[in-house]
């Protein structure tokens, strides 16, 4: 369910964006291309959270 949440909002982020980003350009909208981008977005947030650690972290004092 957490790879669908992920997808979803990765989606919804980046269609506004780049929605907003072709009107302030005065160029034309693509979904296409908010598609793209939202699926390396969730490829990428599914590669950091595997990179970073998830062990708790010794007290060095």
């Amino acid at each position: 369910m957490r790879f669908f949440w992920t997808f979803f909002w990765a989606f919804v982020l980046t269609e506004m964006l780049t929605y907003v980003v072709s009107s302030m350009n005065g160029s034309a909208f693509h979904f296409e291309t908010g598609f793209i981008l939202s699926i390396g977005v969730t490829i990428l947030l599914f590669v950091i959270t595997t990179i970073i650690p998830n062990d708790p972290v010794e007290d060095h004092h």
